[in-house]
């Protein structure tokens, strides 16, 4: 569903009673390789050569395998493809004792919860961990509830599940006004809410989610065989028919006009305005700008395919045979804030389209210089993939997923996020809430 298929996670246990010949980390690590390499994935890790020179390790690997030796007779693995989008929205907050009251929780992760934003795709999985004998502790419970592994969990002086604050928590995070990515009641689909031990100086408080496209599976092995757990194959089904349906009260926008007359058609339209989008757009994300800039710095011109189109900030996972392309969704946009403004004075990037909320910088760039930031749903790539009819490298073919590509779009879904006048989608939203 997600273009990003994430860094791969191996939890193990391993009961005292498995023997194997103590490679478990290599062999794991040689199946996720081999994953990557034959299935449609994206290679998304970076490796360094010093502290400032990465490059892409080309096999999405290292993995990050965790195994732990426990009491029994088979050898369960919780397997998890996380995506650096809702790996990104993990916070450890280091509080004191005066926080554990039901009021004070209760706002404290409200507040928190609504600063996470959209950008990594909600309805979230939320979930909290309120205590740990460590940080690494509570924050890898925060992984483990997320996934909905620790549903089974059984109160004891280690740690206990609060479900009655699950569900004052979950009705407080979704009226933040915030929704599904572009409004609504579903900020959230469900908490979970752990209390660990923890030293009394000591107070840590997590917070982590696992997005809608959530990458999540279970297997064990035991002396009956080897098991996978068997995932849903029909998501669709669960949809109501008119979410299915699909209306013409869109904006007609054709990419492939120049872009003068694309930022004419857009200009003084209201956040929120429903747009359809078909033609040209250059796809570029976090090492493309910073190239982008490197170029300004050297007193070198852009290139000429940023002035011209608009940019989607994307990244495609592998193409399979016969299709155009790959999964190809929206990335995070605000990790290009840092970029808009310089962009856009020399012409380029007046036109974005990503997912996510974003700062004050680009509210006063499209200000200043009459850009418009456009959001597409995040979290259905596979989807968003079909609309796309052409893809092509046009530049830094070495960035792999990260080179600038050209695709051709037909009606493609967005919104106007923040307009020309610096109005925002979500600071309304909020305001509203």
């Amino acid at each position: 569903m997600c273009q990003d298929t994430g860094t791969a996670v191996v939890i193990g246990e391993k009961g005292h009673l498995v023997l194997t010949d103590g490679n478990d980390a290599v062999d794991l690590s040689e199946g996720v390789g081999k994953a990557y390499r034959e299935r449609n994935l994206r290679y998304s890790q970076n490796v360094p050569s010093s502290l400032f020179v990465e490059k892409n390790s080309k096999t999405n690997l290292p993995a990050a395998i965790e195994l732990e030796a426990v009491k029994g007779d088979s050898y369960r693995f919780l397997f998890i493809a996380k995506g650096g989008g809702s790996a990104n929205k993990t916070f450890l907050f280091q509080e004191t004792r005066a926080l554990l009251n039901r009021d004070a929780l209760l706002a404290f992760l409200t507040q928190k919860a609504a600063s996470l934003g959209v950008a990594a795709c909600p309805p979230y999985h939320l979930a909290v961990v309120v205590g740990g004998l460590t940080a690494e502790q509570n924050l890898k419970t925060v992984k483990l509830a997320s996934a909905h592994a620790l549903d089974d969990m059984q109160a004891s002086e280690n740690g206990l599940r609060d479900t009655e604050f699950e569900k004052d928590l979950l009705e407080a995070v979704n009226a933040n006004g915030l929704g599904a990515q572009f409004g609504g009641r579903h900020f959230c689909l469900d908490v979970r809410v752990i209390r660990l031990p923890r030293h009394g100086a000591s107070l840590p408080v997590g917070i982590g989610v696992s997005c809608v496209a959530d990458r999540n599976i279970t297997g064990y092995v035991s002396e009956d065989g080897v098991f996978l757990e068997i995932l849903e194959q029909n998501p669709e089904k669960f949809l109501p028919p008119a979410f299915r349906e699909e209306t013409d009260d869109a904006l007609a926008v054709d990419l492939d006009k120049p872009l003068s007359e694309t930022l004419a058609l857009l200009k003084g339209r209201k956040t929120g305005t429903r747009l359809s989008l078909t033609g040209t757009l250059i796809v570029a994300r976090d090492i493309a700008h910073a190239r982008f800039k490197a170029l300004l710095d050297e007193g070198k011109p852009l290139p000429d395919y940023l002035k011209r189109w608009p940019v989607y900030y994307a990244g495609p996972a592998k193409t399979p045979a016969g299709l155009p392309c790959g999964s190809f969704g929206p990335t995070t946009a605000g990790r290009m804030d840092p970029y808009v403004d310089l962009l856009q004075e020399n012409g380029a990037s007046m036109i974005m389209l990503a997912k996510g909320n974003r700062s004050k910088a680009v509210r006063d760039a499209c200000r200043k210089n009459g850009g418009f930031y456009l959001g597409t749903p995040g979290g259905a790539a596979a989807l968003t993939a079909t609309r796309i009819t052409s893809c092509e490298c046009v530049d830094f073919a070495d960035l792999g997923m990260e080179a600038v590509w050209k695709i051709r779009v037909e009606n493609q879904p967005a919104f106007i996020l923040i307009n020309d006048e610096g109005e925002d989608f979500y600071e309304e939203l909020a305001r509203r809430a």
